[in-house]
């Protein structure tokens, strides 16, 4: 299991089909992973669960390939 001390800021997060889809800006809370607003289409936060993480090196590897990931995440302002 993957555990929230593990995702650092600033690392890439990568969809299983290997398409870039954030950045981490910072964990929110222990469960979520808040992506930099910088790094999205839509100039917004975007929020993904610590689930989907299916592993860590240096990047933020992710279990959803990147159209899932785009219709599954919560979007901040």
């Amino acid at each position: 299991m993957i555990s929230a001390q593990q995702v650092q800021e600033h690392m890439e997060v990568i969809a299983s089909d290997g398409t870039h889809v954030g950045t981490v800006d910072h964990m929110d809370g222990s469960s979520r992973i808040k992506l930099t607003k910088g790094d999205s289409d839509d100039g917004k936060h975007h929020l993904i669960p610590l689930d989907w993480v299916d592993h860590v090196d240096a990047h933020v590897h992710l279990t959803k390939n990147a159209a899932d990931v785009h219709s599954q995440w919560s979007t901040m302002n």
